[in-house]
């Protein structure tokens, strides 16, 4: 896949079949996220991966938007080190650059996902905390449902030429 196709035809993906994702794709998932660009490169994320239904459980019950956990086979909480960002609220933007890297990864591997957001709700990274007992230091920043998906999407047209704006506003 090109990577323009790629960037274009990504969807989000909610429901997936039964078929376990190999540990050879996940960490092609991973490097992909490792890859993302950041602030004076300081790379802050730290990735959880996660396949146990418990947890995938304990996930569905605090957070009302993660109810595609039921058929996941595997999900990534991606978390950002205030230890190694660049400066106050770095982590987020080099997390976030994470998280779309990622997400590409997973569509041109041919596996669906979705982005399943924690920051900035205090009270979804606060039982993240709990869950995965994340130092002070490390805050989540969203999760990766990921699978292979039992459903497709339509390419939408979202380019919009009056978003564009030449040398001024």
């Amino acid at each position: 896949m090109e990577i323009l196709e790629g960037i274009l035809t990504r969807r989000s993906i909610r429901r997936y079949t039964c078929e376990r994702v190999p540990d050879e794709m996940i960490m092609h998932i991973l490097e992909a996220g490792m890859y993302a660009p950041s602030a004076v490169n300081r790379q802050p994320w730290h990735f959880i991966v996660i396949r146990s239904k418990e947890t995938f459980r304990q996930i569905m019950k605090i957070h009302p938007y993660a109810g595609m956990l039921e058929s996941a086979d595997v999900a990534f909480l991606v978390c950002g080190d205030t230890k190694l960002e660049h400066g106050p609220g770095y982590w987020v933007v080099d997390c976030s650059a994470a998280t779309q890297n990622m997400l590409l990864a997973i569509h041109g591997l041919g596996l669906g996902g979705v982005w399943v957001g924690i920051h900035p709700r205090e009270q979804r990274k606060e039982a993240m905390r709990q869950i995965f007992g994340l130092p002070e230091n490390i805050q989540p920043a969203a999760l990766i449902a990921c699978g292979r998906p039992a459903e497709s999407k339509p390419h939408p047209q979202r380019f919009r030429k009056e978003k564009i704006h030449w040398e001024i506003w």
